[in-house]
């Protein structure tokens, strides 16, 4: 399968540079430099992943990523100049699944739009046995990527299903940060990462959680989260 990747940075030489590396990996790419033409392009075909830059002359990748959001569940990756925390998370709670800072390693890039395309279609693909976790008004179903809250459909990004799962597959074992990242992201968890709390509480929104009660997803101080 030939994946289509948009690849949207005002700054030609990084786009371009992008671009050779993602074709070398048999990638088909959908290059652009303003917004307005990257947005014709999301509506117009079927994208596989998002690579989008935050800076940028006419909006910023944060609308580009939310106008994804309205309709798509594809992975989206950001890529910053900006090194504080409040950007990272802003990325993060409005469904982008990575971020990577100016300057990068391409080879990095291409290890991280491996790694989104392989987590996005492993839980997206057909399967002969359907899995389903059904409790409290609560239904996953991890063949067809549906998740389901009385009845009442729960859109959820991959990394968002993924995460909701796992806590799922493990109710009753409080599950830490770290074997989260691992598990989810395969990758190592750096204690300064913050990833994994953004998308729980992005989840916790979603399942509409009582954040001093929360029904679902309990948070176990110093220890990790649990689903009991």
């Amino acid at each position: 399968m030939k994946y289509n990747i948009l690849v949207l940075d005002d700054e030609k030489e990084i786009a371009d540079l992008t671009e050779v590396y993602l074709k070398n990996e048999n990638y088909n790419v959908y290059k652009f430099y303003d917004s307005k033409s990257a947005l014709k392009c999301i509506k117009e075909n079927e994208l596989d992943l998002a690579i989008l830059d935050i800076m940028l002359p006419d909006t910023d990748g944060f609308s580009i990523c939310n106008k994804i959001r309205e309709k798509y569940n594809y992975p989206v990756i950001m890529l910053t100049a900006k090194i504080d925390d409040i950007s990272k998370i802003q990325g993060l709670s409005i469904g982008a699944d990575d971020y990577i800072t100016k300057p990068f390693n391409p080879l990095e890039l291409v290890a991280r739009v491996k790694s989104a395309l392989r987590r996005y279609y492993d839980y997206n693909k057909e399967k002969e046995n359907t899995d389903i976790i059904e409790f409290l008004g609560l239904s996953i179903n991890k063949a067809n990527h549906k998740c389901f809250l009385y009845n009442k459909e729960i859109d959820l990004t991959p990394i968002e299903f993924s995460i909701l799962w796992y806590l799922c597959v493990n109710r009753g074992k409080v599950i830490s940060s770290e074997e989260l990242f691992s598990k989810v992201w395969g990758e190592k968890y750096l204690d300064c990462n913050n990833t994994v709390m953004v998308h729980i509480r992005r989840l916790r929104e979603k399942l509409h959680e009582n954040t001093k009660k929360p029904k679902f997803i309990k948070t176990i101080w110093g220890v990790g989260y649990e689903i009991e």
